[in-house]
């Protein structure tokens, strides 16, 4: 009697076996690479189309295995990849993200292949009982995997979660930024995200003519003009030249309610957007 053990599946990358091949869905692959699947497919019969007019004998099946899935009632295509043609189409998928995946999927290749191999050389008359001890010992490796991925999943949940109250405080702060103390709450934030954007000098006059370019353009007002202005008018009230010269575009802000909430909403939302408060 032959025997028939079982082959754990990794439940993340979802490799399976075909004709004693580990192999994976091109759908898969198009999940996995942030790609669509049409175009995985096409990638492939692109790859088939050329092979086989080099060589009309090519053995296609050690690459891929076409087969169809349903959706919504109808079918489509879709191919099984053994690792030598995931190797030969994610070759050409760049990125760092991309690169991760590849390392990923070649070493549950590996495993798979060597689990398989494994199997294979197993005496084909062992005796019901041996296999059963067999198929459980496997099947217990099987959920030890779920049960460590289950894990690393619950552990991600967690960072996300820390990483979601963080954020709900900074945006919590934000939104309670004093009007009081307006002027020195927001150029606190300032320079925070300046800190984050390098924590120069350069980089602090950059996030602030970020705030001035983004409040001119909601409030439809040019903050150089109003102080120009304003300038002007204090010098026919004959105010001093040093003080006529220490006017800035954030003095004439304080004078605009409109402006100063402009200003503020968009301090805030940098704020959110940083990570800061």
């Amino acid at each position: 009697m032959q025997s028939t053990l079982i082959v754990p599946v990794d439940n993340d990358l979802h490799l399976q076996t075909e004709n004693g091949q580990v192999v994976v869905s091109s759908r898969v692959v198009a999940e996995r690479f942030g790609k669509r699947h049409s175009h995985v497919v096409e990638a492939i019969e692109n790859k088939v189309k050329n092979l086989t007019a080099e060589n009309s004998e090519v053995d296609l099946s050690t690459l891929f295995i076409p087969t169809t899935y349903m959706h919504n009632g109808n079918e489509y295509k879709e191919y099984l990849l053994t690792r030598d043609g995931f190797t030969f189409i994610v070759m050409g998928f760049t990125g760092a993200e991309a690169d991760i995946w590849k390392l990923k999927y070649i070493e549950a290749f590996n495993k798979m292949e060597q689990i398989l191999k494994e199997q294979q050389s197993l005496p084909q008359d062992l005796s019901p009982q041996l296999q059963f001890m067999i198929n459980m010992e496997l099947e217990q490796k099987k959920m030890q995997q779920q049960l460590n991925q289950v894990n690393h999943h619950a552990l991600e949940a967690k960072a996300t979660a820390e990483q979601a109250t963080k954020q709900m405080k900074i945006v919590k702060d934000a939104m309670l930024l004093d009007h009081d103390s307006w002027r020195k709450d927001c150029n606190n934030i300032i320079n925070k995200v300046a800190k984050e954007r390098g924590g120069t000098k350069e980089a602090y006059q950059q996030v602030r003519d970020e705030v001035y370019n983004l409040l001119q353009q909601r409030a439809g007002a040019s903050l150089k003009t109003r102080v120009i202005n304003k300038q002007d008018r204090m010098r026919r009230e004959g105010i001093s030249k040093s003080k006529v010269d220490k006017v800035s575009q954030i003095d004439v802000i304080a004078e605009d309610k409109r402006l100063k909430e402009i200003y503020i909403a968009v301090v805030k939302e940098m704020a959110i957007k940083y990570g800061v408060a």
